[in-house]
This record gives C-alpha cells, structure tokens and sequence, in this order.
C-alpha cells in the first residue's frame, strides 16, 4: 500500500508557476476520503454479497491490489479472476465503502484513480506515513521542479520555451528531472517549428491521485490580489 504526497517574493513571470505549485500541493493534500456508505442493504442484496463466490472474488480482488505496483482497472481484475467487470466494478465500490464505515479506522483506503483501482494509505495518517518514508532520504521535488510541473500541468501541451517564459529561467535540466520521475513526458510536436510538446503523465495523476486533470485545484485562490499585482508592475523596469 503506498501513499503519494510528492513552493522567493513572485516576480511577474514566475507568479503563475508559483500559483500552480501551490495549488498542486493543495490539491494532494486534501484528498477527501470516499463519501459514507450508505448501509441500508437489503437482506436478499446482503445475502448475495457475502455468498461463498462473492466473498472468494472479494479476496481474489484484494490480494491483487495488494501486489499491484500501479492502479489496476475493473476490466483486467475480472480478466484475470474470471467474472464480469461489472460484478467487479461493483464489488470495489462496496469494499471500498466498507472500509470508510468500519468503527475501528483503517490506516488504508481503496480509491479510483488514474482509471484504475489502487489501496492508499489513509490521509489521517499522513504524518505518520511521510516520516517513515521520508526517513534518511531526500527524493522530495525541489520548488524549482514543482514549479516546472505546475506549470506543465496548467498548461499542457506546453513548449519547453513557453514554459521558460513563464516561470523566466531555463527549465532544460528540471524538466529531465521532471522526465527521469516519469511525470511528464512528450505528447506531441508544435506544426510550425517542431517543438517537442510537453504534457503530465499517468504517473502524474496517480500520485496526485486523480482521475483526470479536470481533478486540479483552481488557480484563482492561489493568484495575486489586484493590489499585489499593481506592486509587481510597479517594480518592474
């Protein structure tokens, strides 16, 4: 099971990545647990839930997520275990239900993310989880590369020349950096001059854990005030 928790004054051109980094880390870090189950099973629903083949594919489920080095989707689960993906698309929902419900809090969560289907660690064990995993080793994203990624993920497709106008230094190296992670990567070439087009990865969602890039926390919080903008251009030459 594993957890993903992967920000100087803003000048006018690096204002907007430094926005976008905050919202990145703001929107992993308040990954709301799933809604509250609702418990009012029926009795013939109930009965068929716990059946012997029900809870057999139920365990089938669970031991491959626990081996799963990536969000594995409802279709290659039933595959893999012999039913149909709706039979197992509806067994997630309810594990995933039951796990939020049970009274003894679980340090685990099953989300839907990156298309697929994953264990988590629990958010209210954060703490505990990032000291134990951040233990004698540094691999955390520096600012300048969570800026990079913020920007990227924005904007995407993005150039490797927009994305150093935006943030006004040359993000060459950061953006290897940001590849060498597998959070982005190619996705395309501009007509006119053949730029190489940079986007966010599965990679990239999945440690956000999201399902799509729709998922991102708005920029607008994150932006200067009108008085805070006036100041910038008031210093700028």
């Amino acid at each position: 099971m594993t957890d993903q928790t992967d920000k100087p004054m803003p000048s006018a051109s690096s204002s907007s990545g430094e926005a976008g980094s905050a919202a990145i880390v703001a929107t992993s870090a308040s990954a709301a647990p799933l809604a509250s189950p609702d418990l009012a099973l029926g009795q013939e629903t109930l009965a068929s839930y716990r059946s012997p083949d029900t809870l057999a594919v139920r365990g089938a489920l669970e031991a491959i997520l626990m081996v799963a080095p990536e969000p594995v989707s409802a279709r290659a689960m039933a595959t893999a275990i012999g039913v149909t993906e709706a039979h197992v698309d509806t067994l997630l929902r309810k594990l995933a239900r039951e796990y939020e419900s049970e009274p003894a809090p679980r340090g685990f969560q099953l989300r839907e993310v990156a298309g697929g289907w994953r264990f988590y660690s629990h958010p209210r064990y954060a703490t505990e989880v990032a000291a134990f995993v951040t233990a004698g080793q540094s691999n955390k994203l520096s600012v300048q590369a969570l800026e990079t990624l913020a920007v990227v993920a924005y904007k995407q497709p993005v150039t490797k020349a927009q994305v150093a106008a935006i943030r006004g230094v040359d993000v060459d190296s950061v953006l290897r950096t940001l590849e060498t992670r597998g959070l982005v990567q190619h996705v395309g070439a501009t007509p006119a001059t053949g730029a190489a087009l940079y986007g966010t990865t599965e990679l990239f969602l999945e440690r956000m854990g999201m399902n799509s890039l729709d998922e991102l926390a708005p920029l607008a919080p994150y932006l200067p005030d009108d008085a805070q903008l006036e100041d910038i251009e008031s210093e700028l030459p």
